[in-house]
């Protein structure tokens, strides 16, 4: 690993512990309300996350954006749309990045880019895969 390792990467223990918090304060009662258990986790495969992001880095150069970010948002299918009619969560990635007028760069409080589509189509497991 050494210093290749990305700057916010975290532990395997912080990361369960992060895990179980989600599973103790919000998973009970969300699959409580919903009456089903919803998925808590997703995935995608390093290929299709790199397309994804070769995709928005071509998109928004083309925009001047040069350092454009990617927000995670959880989502919702449709009831209709989902096995057993539940409306189980999902996530999808939106791209950002300050508009190329301002030549500005992406953060945290960078808006949302939408001249470039969001990534959805992660699976997750059923029951979902506990970390």
């Amino acid at each position: 690993m050494g210093k290749n390792k990305p700057k916010k990467c975290i532990t395997v223990g912080e990361a369960k512990e992060m895990q179980q918090v989600w599973c103790d304060t919000r998973a009970k009662d969300i699959d409580k309300c919903m009456k089903f258990q919803d998925t808590r986790e997703f995935y995608y495969t390093v290929e299709e996350l790199e397309e994804y992001l070769d995709y928005v880095k071509r998109e928004s150069l083309k925009q001047n954006i040069k350092d454009p970010g990617i927000r995670i948002y959880f989502g919702a299918y449709p009831q209709k749309q989902c096995k057993h009619n539940h409306g189980y969560a999902t996530i999808f990635l939106a791209p950002t990045g300050s508009p190329a007028k301002s030549l500005g760069k992406g953060g945290d409080d960078a808006e949302n880019n939408y001249d470039i589509d969001p990534l959805n189509g992660a699976g997750s497991g059923n029951p979902p895969h506990i970390y």
